[in-house]
């Protein structure tokens, strides 16, 4: 329904990647047909539509980096090149039947409670212009790692070549014989680094904290086993499980006993004996903090491309960028055409939380300033009445898929949105105490981690040392904690704006 001023809709879902388009989805399924996706990005996708640098791909294997309803028995190899994942989701989207209420390159400005309607306000923009949304409930699935992090160096902003972030590639910047430097040797970095050895005349990579690098045990499918996975009943399901409880077995080192990963770290320090020869350059590369402690990468060709002719490692730290050139903190002044910034992304301060105002009057961001970023189940947040968050605090995983956190989340949503429906509730907000116990448990359980024990200082930690990123656990333990919407948690209210009474159940399906 549209009035003078506002589009009213059940649901208001932001971001078209994995997780905005898994919640409509599945809201389509329920019957919840009433929803609208707003997406700043010109198709779904989210991060696999904006991350095209070269060598983009997964870091956990396809056949459980997928969605489990809509298997793919055609991946290519068992991890997959960004253009796969890409099409795949393009493809899950188009068959889904629901693309019809996506609006594509429009962002949301602004989200703001309003009390007497018990909806949000949702004020967008885009290439149509300006619109305000009036829903009911807000799905937000912006994405972890969406809002690329620029590094803050003095006279960046001075240099007058070529200068990108990995997520925002240039293709048209032709790299062939240049001199290029990447700063950042993270996830991205360690695949764009040998696509570029390949091809410019010099490679500076300049590295703050060296990472784990474990071989990439890549396996190409054959015609078999996708004929198999496609027309055998169970092979795929079988294929996926086997990959899903390899994965959780990562756990135990993860989170209670960091020793245990000691074959983690000696496969690691034999991936540098095999790939770098110079002693020297194989002390840079060592990480001297436990492996997990900041995410673990794999790959084959990272270390080789390190010890080509053409590539410098850095470690003595940025003091400046000049017009044309990187100057490091020991005065070494090193003539560059091409910067590339590998530096991550915005994780432990959500910039849509900016942008968020509850019912208190205050921005999510604002509260989170007050009480840390955490959330009741990763998902809901008091003070912000009907707001559901695919991939809150504390939802992240740095050793299995993202995809199976995404799904666990959605069924909760739905069993929300099922439960509001069958008890007249018009809003549901998590209580103070519910949340402070759901979140004083998980930094308890942080404690003997890998992550606070580890010796790193990683992106999963915030400006007070607090893990508000990662999920501490096993995930099937996440998946039973978020089967059933457990309302006993939350403060209702009918809508009459009254204290609802809670004594009937939630409806899970």
């Amino acid at each position: 329904m549209t009035t003078a001023d506002h589009t009213h809709v059940d649901h208001l879902i932001v971001g078209a990647g994995f997780g905005g388009l898994c919640a409509a989805i599945k809201l389509e399924e329920d019957g919840e047909r009433d929803f609208v996706v707003i997406e700043k990005g010109s198709g779904v996708g989210g991060t696999w539509r904006d991350n095209t640098y070269p060598g983009a791909a997964c870091d956990v294997p396809s056949q459980l980096y997928s969605y489990s309803f809509a298997l793919n028995p055609d991946w290519s190899m068992s991890f997959s090149p960004q253009p796969e994942i890409e099409a795949y989701i393009r493809g899950v989207a188009e068959g889904s039947g629901t693309l019809d209420r996506f609006v594509f390159d429009t962002a949301m400005t602004s989200a703001t409670w309003d009390e007497t309607q018990q909806r949000w306000l949702v004020e967008t923009e885009g290439k149509a212009g300006k619109k305000t949304y009036a829903a009911t409930t807000v799905i937000a699935g912006p994405g972890a790692l969406s809002e690329p992090r620029l590094p803050e160096i003095e006279g960046i902003e001075d240099f007058q070549g070529e200068i990108f972030h990995s997520a925002k590639w240039n293709h048209d910047a032709d790299l062939t014989g240049k001199r290029v430097a990447v700063i950042g040797t993270g996830a991205s970095s360690i695949q764009i680094v040998p696509e570029l050895q390949e091809r410019v005349a010099h490679l500076d990579v300049y590295q703050r904290t060296a990472p784990w690098v474990i071989p990439r045990n890549e396996h190409r499918y054959t015609k078999a086993e996708k004929l198999a996975f496609r027309h055998i009943p169970g092979v795929q399901k079988l294929a996926r499980t086997a990959i899903y409880w390899g994965r959780e077995a990562y756990v135990p080192a993860f989170a209670w006993k960091p020793k245990l990963a000691a074959p983690a770290k000696a496969m690691a320090k034999l991936n540098i004996r095999r790939g770098i020869k110079d002693p020297e350059l194989r002390r840079k590369v060592t990480p001297d903090y436990e492996i997990g402690c900041k995410r673990i990468l794999i790959s084959n060709r990272y270390y080789p491309a390190l010890d080509a002719d053409n590539v410098d490692l850095i470690t003595d730290g940025i003091a400046k960028v000049t017009g044309s050139s990187i100057v490091a903190k020991d005065g070494t002044e090193r003539e560059i055409d091409v910067l590339v910034v590998a530096t991550g992304f915005y994780t432990t301060d959500l910039p849509i939380a900016h942008s968020v105002v509850g019912s208190k009057g205050r921005t999510m961001s604002e509260r989170f300033a007050e009480t840390g970023m955490s959330a009741y189940k990763g998902t809901t947040i008091p003070e912000f009445p009907n707001l559901f968050f695919v991939v809150g605090p504390n939802t992240g995983l740095g050793h299995s898929s993202m995809v199976f956190i995404i799904e666990s989340q959605v069924a909760y949503i739905r069993d929300a949105i099922r439960t509001m429906r069958t008890n007249a509730y018009a809003t549901v907000e998590p209580t103070e105490d519910a949340t402070s116990a759901w979140n004083d448990d998980l930094q308890r359980k942080m404690g003997p981690s890998v992550w606070s024990q580890g010796g790193c200082a990683s992106w999963y930690l915030d400006e007070h040392g607090r893990n508000t990123t990662l999920w501490p656990s096993f995930t099937f333990l996440f998946r039973h904690l978020t089967s059933t919407f457990d309302v006993d948690k939350y403060v209702v209210t009918a809508a009459n704006g009254q204290q609802a009474d809670k004594t009937q159940e939630s409806v899970s399906a």
